[in-house]
């Protein structure tokens, strides 16, 4: 069941286009993550061509993420008219967009990263916002303190401002709701979409080109994801040395000083030639990055969802994770799970799926036919539902 209680789609009254307006911070500087799901979204919702969308952000951003967005008629970025420093910007998105969202005529706004700008509340405009995850609440040591608080702090003010409030995953639905003391009936259940790329094959000189410009070794595990502590890649990198000596282990994601951490355990244990960081990968890129490794694993303390592992499964690799949050929920009964803490049982799981172990495909086939649910999950009809029935029922 991809929705949290059953809805009855409702047909607009109005004649005219709805204005609908978007937070599109994440749309144009974030590669992945908050940035992906903004972008597959806005991408679908204008697909339905149903009302008119404005993409407010505090800049222009990276070029290569916001050509991402097809300009379909309808479809517009917004940038602050006189903020041009740091500070300026931050304070436009936080509070002085409120006025020019007014000026616009938009109808709803979407906060699509967890947070509604202050005041908003106050104008009339209906409000949505998608909530992601709360692991600076359930896991505040991966955070410095100050960001805790203001992280906290916008939480429970967008639980007061918002008129419908999403979540991602059944898991942060119960968190949402277990720490913010809300009831689960003020929270839907959106899954969402995976970009439709990751179900296309690479064409055979992509995947040599792929193989040549990042000279990958010829047989490897594949991770995908921020090089953070809470994505706890050490555990992945340990249980190499319980795997046969031909498997190498890539890891793709931004770098951070948890990286150097990566590094120092490698030089200390001499894995050089089976450890592989690859940082800055375009999003075009990744598909036959997945197509050509053995397994995927994601060894996440925490996570909101865990796209990835759909893009993995999508393109026919099986995945072993861990469990403590969603994970599980993501990759379907057939992916496998270990403690967080057992590189051993990580390299025992790995070895159950990589090419030649018994059963393989049977658990990549099934695997493929449980996150059918995400590739077309409805979310952007789903969506559309909600802004309607919001200014239907003003």
């Amino acid at each position: 069941m991809l929705f949290s209680r059953l809805f009855v789609p409702l047909q607009p009254i109005m004649t005219e286009r709805m204005i609908i307006g978007f937070d599109a911070k994440r749309i144009v500087r974030n590669g992945t993550g908050l940035g992906s799901y903004g972008r597959t979204l806005v991408n679908a919702l204008g697909a339905l061509n149903s009302f008119d969308m404005r993409l407010y952000a505090p800049d222009q951003g990276l070029n290569e993420l916001r050509s991402q967005i097809v300009m379909r008629q309808g479809v517009s970025f917004c940038y602050p008219p006189h903020s041009h420093t740091a500070l300026g910007k931050a304070l436009w998105r936080s509070r002085g967009i409120v006025s020019q969202l007014q000026k616009d005529g938009v109808q709803v706004y979407h906060g699509l990263s967890g947070e509604l700008p202050t005041g908003i509340d106050q104008t009339g405009i209906r409000t949505v916002v998608t909530i992601h995850d709360l692991i600076f609440m359930r896991h505040p040591e991966y955070y410095n303190r100050a960001d805790v608080k203001i992280y906290t702090h916008k939480f429970f003010n967008t639980l007061k401002m918002a008129d419908r409030i999403v979540a991602i995953s059944e898991c942060t639905r119960r968190d949402i709701c277990e720490l913010g003391g809300i009831d689960a009936s003020r929270v839907d259940l959106v899954y969402q979409s995976c970009a439709l790329r990751y179900g296309e094959e690479p064409k055979t000189h992509e995947l040599w080109k792929a193989r040549d410009d990042y000279m990958l070794p010829d047989r490897y595990v594949l991770s995908v994801g921020s090089i953070e502590e809470r994505k706890n890649m050490l555990l992945a990198v340990k249980a190499l040395h319980h795997l046969p000596d031909d498997v190498s282990l890539v890891i793709v994601g931004r770098s951070t000083p948890y990286t150097d951490i990566i590094r120092q355990y490698v030089q200390e244990h001499r894995l050089f030639d089976r450890v592989q960081m690859l940082h800055n990968v375009p999003d075009d890129d990744l598909p036959a990055l997945y197509r050509m490794a053995d397994c995927f694993v994601y060894p996440s303390r925490y996570e909101g969802f865990g796209i990835p592992i759909i893009e993995a499964i999508s393109q026919g690799l099986p995945v072993v994770a861990c469990t403590g949050s969603c994970l599980e929920e993501a990759g379907g009964p057939d992916s496998l799970y270990v403690a967080p803490d057992d590189h051993e049982a990580l390299a025992h799981a790995i070895r159950q799926v990589l090419f030649g172990a018994p059963g393989r495909q049977q658990r990549i086939d099934r695997s493929r036919e449980y996150v059918k649910r995400f590739e077309n999950t409805g979310a952007a009809r789903r969506f559309a539902d909600i802004y309607a029935e919001l200014i239907n029922n003003r």
